[in-house]
């Protein structure tokens, strides 16, 4: 894919905007490796290879595993993830898919079984943020370094 644009030079109100609901997300108390799991997974749903390049160096730095991000496409059938971090996949997918199949019961019941109603609506801001990054990313052309 071609760069069609740089949505930082062509607006960078809107790009401080998002830097500030990113601010509010790493500093909303949940931990650094839950947020770089949504990041990513997220990022695989939809196809945002940039964002998937930058966040995948960002989860090793934090000291996420290689096997748990070569694994992450699969956490259902992959038992290295937590039950907080099952459910925190469960709700990313389904923020992220809302259109298909919106949010079960059963997802929503198994997130506030780990989690209170102030941490839920910090998740629910931390999908919907890497969501918008990716869709911002992906529609003006930003592809992820080609360090071969």
């Amino acid at each position: 894919m071609k760069a069609r644009m740089n949505h930082r030079v062509a607006n960078p109100e809107a790009y401080q905007t998002m830097r500030q609901l990113e601010k509010f997300v790493s500093e909303s108390g949940l931990e650094p490796k839950w947020l770089e799991l949504i990041k990513i997974r997220a990022s695989q749903i939809n196809g945002c290879a940039f964002c998937l390049d930058m966040h995948t160096k960002d989860a090793r730095k934090l000291g996420e595993t290689e096997q748990r991000i070569y694994l992450l496409n699969a956490w259902r059938e992959a038992d290295v993830y937590s039950e907080e971090e099952r459910a925190i996949l469960a709700l990313t997918e389904a923020v992220t898919l809302i259109a298909e199949r919106g949010v079960s019961e059963d997802v929503y019941a198994q997130v506030r079984e780990h989690f209170e109603e102030k941490q839920i609506v910090s998740l629910i801001m931390a999908i919907n943020v890497i969501n918008c990054w990716n869709r911002l990313a992906i529609t003006t052309g930003m592809t992820a370094p080609a360090n071969l």
